[in-house]
């Protein structure tokens, strides 16, 4: 790899492209963690209950995947920083 290849923007771009997937994963396991966690242990008391919790929990899938989308795009764009 030579200096002249590599471009500022493209290192950004793979960078923030990583940081976006990575810390919305993050929030979703957590998300996904403290919520099941709480589901479970409502859902003995009030059975009731199990379809809000299924539903937060798509919510909060939801949100691994908006930014895996976002990092996706992100990557795309790496390689138009140059006028080749």
């Amino acid at each position: 790899l030579s200096g002249a290849e590599n471009y500022l923007f493209d290192g950004y771009a793979h960078l923030s492209s990583g940081l976006a997937c990575g810390l919305a994963g993050l929030a979703a396991g957590m998300a996904i963690g403290i919520v099941g966690d709480a589901g479970v242990r409502a859902n003995a008391q009030q059975p009731k209950l199990f379809v809000g919790m299924i539903l937060i929990l798509i919510f909060a899938e939801a949100l691994a995947l908006y930014g895996l989308i976002v990092g996706i795009i992100l990557s795309s764009r790496a390689g138009q920083s140059r006028a080749d």
